[in-house]
């Protein structure tokens, strides 16, 4: 329903104009809403030319397969989408997963489940780790992140080598069965993948300390001058982050017997453009959780169609940067246009909606000048 009243001339006691956008209208309007509405369309676009170039690749056992590795990716995504949001971009991804990966295939030998709780639990935790170090190299020592992850990257891929000794392992039958399993025809990857997807997006949208962590990320200036401390937020940031790529790492050793100990190569690229294509900007601030889940099944569904057409693994990284350089393009577009349609608009008809206060959440009220009266 919209609302609408007369504007109040200068000096006048009528009441001011008060429009209420439809809440339909309102959501539409949203640039996350649009951006995965973009998204969800592109990946239904996809499918549906899939299905007419190789309809072997969108089939029951082809999507059954599929599935799995893009809930994986989709979990990776996730950590890269809060490292983005605070300006920043995570190069550790290939580290990080590689040695979760190899923690868990050395850990876990003895097939029984203690062994691998312990298996897990160390390389969550020795990723974790990690992505505090990065942390706090970026907010203390004001490397950029780039510079920081790199070089972060770097030590982990020698740790790979060092735990894995050179040779990849075979995971045990008690891993795979139950990371590999399937809860009411649902596979266990993909319900974790759906599972952290709502829980994060939750709390980076509906609670004031994911309203503060997205201003922090928008803005360093504004936030210290609303007196939030930015260092908290940005090592949860990479720490979480690393977290996810090490849970990608361990959901892997679940769907494949003997994983390679460079599994991370593979998910750099892609996590990065997943996240661009899903509307979350490389400024920082504000992120768009869902879309870059749905933009993980796109570039898995893309990888799967280049395969099932017999190109090279070339031509998939090719596929990947073009997508990677399309989603730039259209959100830096779209940023562009909502600049100049805010500098040409006038304030009777570009009225900005009241945001939430970042610190506590509420609505603030905009205060109303009286009228100035002049006595003789």
């Amino acid at each position: 329903m919209t609302i609408t009243g007369d504007r109040a001339a200068p000096g006048s006691h009528s009441p001011a104009k008060t429009r209420v956008s439809p809440p339909g209208r309102r959501l539409l309007d949203s640039a996350a809403a649009r951006s995965l509405l973009a998204i969800v369309l592109a990946t239904v676009a996809l499918f549906l030319v899939s299905a007419v170039l190789a309809p072997q690749s969108v089939g029951a056992g082809a999507i059954s397969a599929m599935l799995p590795f893009a809930a994986i990716l989709a979990v990776v995504a996730l950590g890269q989408t809060l490292v983005v949001q605070q300006s920043g971009i995570d190069l550790s991804v290939p580290g990080a997963f590689s040695l979760a990966v190899v923690i868990v295939a050395r850990l876990s030998a003895g097939g029984d489940t203690t062994a691998i709780v312990v298996a897990v639990a160390v390389a969550l935790a020795a990723t974790a780790v990690a992505g505090l170090v990065n942390g706090l190299i970026i907010t203390y020592l004001r490397v950029t992140p780039i510079v920081a992850t790199l070089g972060m990257n770097a030590l982990l891929l020698g740790a790979v080598w060092a735990v894995s000794e050179g040779a990849a392992r075979r995971i045990p039958s008690g891993l795979s069965t139950s990371l590999g399993g399937s809860v009411l025809g649902v596979p266990v990857t993909v319900l974790v993948a759906l599972v952290l997807t709502a829980v994060i997006a939750v709390v980076v949208k509906r609670t004031a300390a994911g309203r503060r962590f997205e201003v922090v990320g928008a803005s360093e200036r504004v936030a210290a001058a609303a007196g939030i401390r930015r260092h908290g937020y940005v090592l949860f940031a990479y720490s979480g982050a690393a977290a996810l790529y090490g849970l990608g790492g361990v959901l892997l050793t679940g769907i494949v017997n003997t994983p390679g100990i460079t599994e991370g190569n593979a998910y750099l690229l892609p996590s990065v453009a997943a996240v661009v294509l899903g509307g979350t900007s490389l400024r920082g601030g504000k992120g768009n959780i869902v879309a870059s889940l749905v933009a993980a099944l796109f570039f898995t569904q893309v990888d799967r169609l280049v395969s099932t057409l017999g190109l090279s693994y070339g031509i998939q990284i090719i596929v990947q940067a073009l997508a990677l350089a399309l989603g730039v393009a259209f959100h830096s577009g779209s940023l562009g246009r909502r600049r100049r349609g805010a500098a040409t608009s006038t304030p009777a008809d570009d009225e900005p909606e009241p945001e939430s206060s970042p610190t506590t959440g509420t609505v603030p009220t905009p205060a109303v000048s009286e009228p100035t009266r002049t006595t003789r």
